[in-house]
């Protein structure tokens, strides 16, 4: 496993958080993927009570899983573990997932067209970073020429400055987030075939865009910590399902510590007011289930969305808000992930009749990337991820991620397919007569921010101008890129900022209990919303609460009518009964929906 003794900047591994000693706190989470079980899993071991919902059937997010009715896993995407997920592999520590994980030999494999195979080998007596340097002069992905100039631009870069000032480094990185990568490498004298043959793949697979359009912070992030870490560049899957092995262990962790998970609980509003000094707070969050509904009221609320997601839940007026409205300056990439099954062995290319035995699988067992087909990246599933993916008297399960995958999202699930196996074939030659026996398409219209130029100032915080609103995800603010590691960061930064304001959260709260006791005349305490919300229809004047007083009404007035047409039917029977005495009295039945 990873060795935490190693130094590494502060900005992306904080240290410990110190032992809380504030009030408890009563902390409601929106969406229970990476980021969200980060942030809960924190609050826990300081103590908190934490309420996780989560509008899906299933936990994870994007690195969430589930079964289908034939028992495939299906997943969200190609999760893959790069040896700098310094916070991603704590937090598996700490929840006794560390196991989880397969390492892979130490090297990245390019599949070019024809089967030709290229590497970027790490595997070296000597680290970080001679092991790097090594890598890059013998790759077979790049001719001489080509390797020279990107010796040269690696050279000139920040990363230099990394193997002596990882935090000085750092900041020099985040200072180029202005351009893309394409023209600061091209600008240092790399050349436009090193990002064609290699560059590319790469920043598909971190960042779903290519070069020309990835920022160069992004890719220079990497680069830092490939060139500072033996381990950086070393490259890990999870044995099975993320479901099983990754998001089960999290959640297991979060509910034997008291937290909950309310899942297909979807958040419909953000509830808030305004305090006499014009600043804004939430006073619960609308939630509904079905036909079930409910007001969810706590401490701390934080947001743990996706970029879409977190401008669906924003409140409009919010946006006068630089900080909420820099968000809708952010757009996700659209992703498409493939799922093929094969009766042979697509990726081995030594031996065709091993190839084509079900008895034992064979093949390329690593990520591996390419330059010539519209899925950047792609595994075989069933060498890489056995546990769940190899099934005896089965092949390959080649799991490809199509990016971006804006040409793909209007077609038909069977001619994606269809494009993707062709591809396939040019890639791996030797595949041509195996046959596909399963497949599955998953869409995802938005899945990781465009990292494009000059998008990095407008990340939110994760404390935002909300006193007790909070932002979680791995599009937020922090030194990563937006990733499995990125969510997680984002989550014990978030844990941070509720810790440090608990003193101020609890006052808040007692002030508000304070006022509903003082103000609130309501008897009916079975209605639907909170006597904090019923309060509202009271006092408050912001657009908000005239919409939580206008469902208050709604509901008052379908309680009434109710009640009326329960008198007019008990009226009708009666006079039914004395109208027909020698008959039974008919029984009415009236069913009032408050939809």
């Amino acid at each position: 496993m990873f060795n935490f003794n190693l130094p590494a900047p502060k900005g992306l591994f904080p240290p410990e958080p110190e032992h809380y000693r504030g009030p408890k706190l009563k902390v409601a989470i929106i969406g229970a993927g990476l980021a969200g079980m980060s942030t809960a899993v924190e609050l826990l071991d300081q103590g908190h009570e934490v309420d996780i919902y989560e509008s899906r059937s299933f936990i994870g997010g994007k690195v969430g899983s589930f079964v289908d009715k034939r028992g495939n896993h299906i997943e969200m995407g190609l999760h893959v573990f790069f040896g700098c997920y310094n916070n991603l592999f704590r937090l598996m520590k700490k929840v006794g997932a560390d196991n989880n994980l397969l390492v892979k030999d130490h090297t990245h494999t390019f599949v070019n067209k024809g089967g030709q195979i290229g590497e970027l080998d790490f595997r070296f007596p000597v680290g970080a970073p001679l092991h790097g340097i090594r890598a890059f002069l013998t790759t077979n992905q790049l001719k001489t020429y080509d390797k020279a100039r990107n010796a040269v631009a690696l050279a000139l870069s920040p990363v230099v400055r990394a193997l002596v000032d990882p935090d000085g480094a750092l900041r020099d990185i985040r200072n180029l987030d202005s351009i893309s990568f394409s023209d600061w490498f091209m600008s240092k004298g790399g050349t436009r075939t090193s990002i064609q043959k290699m560059w590319d793949p790469v920043a598909y697979a971190l960042g779903f865009i290519d070069c020309d359009n990835i920022s160069a912070r992004c890719m220079l992030t990497i680069f830092a910590l490939f060139a500072t870490k033996t381990e950086a560049s070393l490259l890990r899957m999870l044995k099975g399902s993320p479901d099983v092995y990754l998001s089960g262990p999290i959640r297991k962790y979060i509910t034997d510590r008291g937290g909950r998970f309310h899942l297909r609980w979807g958040c419909r509003e953000i509830l808030y007011d305004k305090s006499a000094d014009g600043s804004t707070y939430v006073t619960g969050l609308s939630m509904s289930k079905a036909t079930a509904k409910k007001i969810v009221e706590a401490d701390a609320y934080v947001a743990a969305c996706d970029v879409p997601g977190i401008k669906r839940l924003l409140p409009s007026e919010w946006r006068e808000k630089e900080f909420f409205n820099n968000i809708y300056e952010l757009v996700g990439v659209p992703v498409v992930t493939v799922q093929l099954r094969y009766n042979g062995w697509v990726t081995e290319l030594q031996d065709l009749e091993l190839s084509r035995q079900l008895k034992k699988a064979t093949g390329l067992d690593n990520l591996l990337y390419t330059p010539d087909a519209d899925f950047s990246c792609f595994a075989d599933l069933a060498l890489a991820s056995p546990e769940d993916y190899y099934i005896e008297g089965q092949g390959s399960l080649l799991q490809c991620v199509l990016t971006p995958g804006d040409p793909y999202m209007p077609l038909p699930n069977e001619e994606i397919i269809a494009r993707v196996a062709k591809q396939v074939i040019s890639l791996f030659p030797s595949s041509q007569g195996l046959e596909v026996t399963w497949s599955s398409v998953v869409k995802i219209g938005q899945s990781l921010y465009r990292e494009g130029p000059g998008k990095d100032p407008f990340r939110p915080d994760q404390k935002t101008p909300v006193k007790n609103f909070f932002l979680s995800g791995s599009y937020t603010k922090q030194d990563y890129i937006d990733s499995m590691e990125g969510a997680t960061l984002s989550g014990r930064q978030t844990s941070a900022y509720i810790c440090d304001a608990g003193e101020e959260l609890v006052a808040l709260r007692k002030e508000l209990v304070a006022q509903s006791k003082d103000d609130i005349k309501f008897t009916n305490t079975k209605d639907e919303l909170s006597l904090l919300q019923k309060q509202h229809c009271l006092n408050s004047k912001t657009p908000n609460s005239r919409k939580t007083c206008a469902i208050y009404n709604m509901e008052k007035e379908k309680k009434e009518t109710s009640q009326v047409l329960k008198i007019a039917v008990s009226g009708v029977t009666e006079l039914l009964r004395l109208f027909s005495p020698s008959q039974q009295p008919r029984e009415y039945a009236f069913f009032f929906s408050p939809h």
